[in-house]
């Protein structure tokens, strides 16, 4: 259980500093006379290392998901955004207000909460049925992310941005649903194609959601998607539980994480450049 807490904190470090780390890159690179091809971009080596970085938040995120319960995962996920506001505030000279620190110390006081109350992640096991509408889930949100791209704005952008964040709540489902890590197993089981689809599906919407509107708003959409959705089924299907006595912790601490994710939604901008240059995005 201790490991999969340190393995959910590493993966918001990751994702967190590979966000900087892009977004450094893309404002040297916009700086110059022209705007580079994407390829030259990505060979950048910012933008490479913030690559490398996310690729090893996922691993310790997919990680953290087989071993510890889901609202402890997606909660440390979307407190990745107080590790992006203070490397900013460092890395790329932004000064972080009165209320920027506040949020800061909401989420991490939230996460110290949560990894205290989290019991061991529940044992029980998925069914074919339950991973098929995983899959089913993934088609239902392709298709209202659809009809939400037709709505006029701000509520267009908003409504994708949590359609991409319920998308990135499946994909988090069908991690922790995956019954075998073994390479004949996963190539048949529907779980692997709901994380595989739901990432590319959620990417996609985040990144139209981040075109068209605020990215205030649709990162807020976001963090709420992807974290209210897997704690309640964690707790509700999977039996994730929390320490005996501290589920009332437990519930102030993942609701002041989102507070404080909420109150640092402005900074999910460091990752906007890169939907506009490469069409898509790091994590989300």
């Amino acid at each position: 259980m201790a490991f999969g807490v340190v393995a959910a904190l590493f993966s918001a470090l990751c994702y967190g500093v590979a966000s900087v780390l892009q977004s450094k890159a893309l404002r040297v690179d916009s700086a110059g006379p022209a705007r580079r091809a994407p390829l030259r971009l990505i060979l950048k080596a910012g933008f490479a290392g913030g690559l490398v970085l996310d690729t090893a938040g996922f691993a310790a995120q997919f990680t953290a998901l087989r071993i510890a319960p889901v609202f402890l995962v997606q909660a440390a996920q979307a407190a990745s955004l107080a590790v992006t506001a203070a490397v900013a505030g460092a890395v790329l000279k932004v000064r972080l207000g009165r209320r920027d620190w506040i949020a800061v110390g909401l989420a991490c006081a939230g996460l110290a909460a949560l990894g205290f109350s989290a019991g061991a992640e529940g044992s029980v096991r998925t069914t074919l049925a339950f991973r098929g509408v995983l899959v089913a889930a993934i088609v239902l949100l392709a298709g209202l992310g659809r009809a939400a791209g037709r709505l006029r704005e701000p509520a267009g952008s908003a409504v994708l941005g949590l359609v991409a964040g319920l998308g990135f709540g499946v994909v988090a489902l069908a991690a922790r649903a995956i019954p075998s890590l073994s390479p004949l197993r996963l190539v048949s089981d529907p779980a692997t194609y709901a994380l595989a689809l739901g990432g590319v599906v959620a990417l996609l919407f985040y990144a139209r959601a981040l075109q068209l509107g605020g990215v205030t708003a649709v990162t807020a959409a976001l963090v709420t998607g992807e974290t209210l959705l897997p704690a309640a089924v964690g707790i509700l299907v999977l039996g994730d539980h929390t320490r005996p006595g501290t589920a009332p912790i437990a519930f102030v601490g993942f609701a002041a994480t989102l507070a404080g994710a909420a109150g640092l939604a402005h900074f999910g901008e460091v990752r906007q450049p890169a939907v506009t240059v490469e069409g898509g995005a790091g994590r989300r």
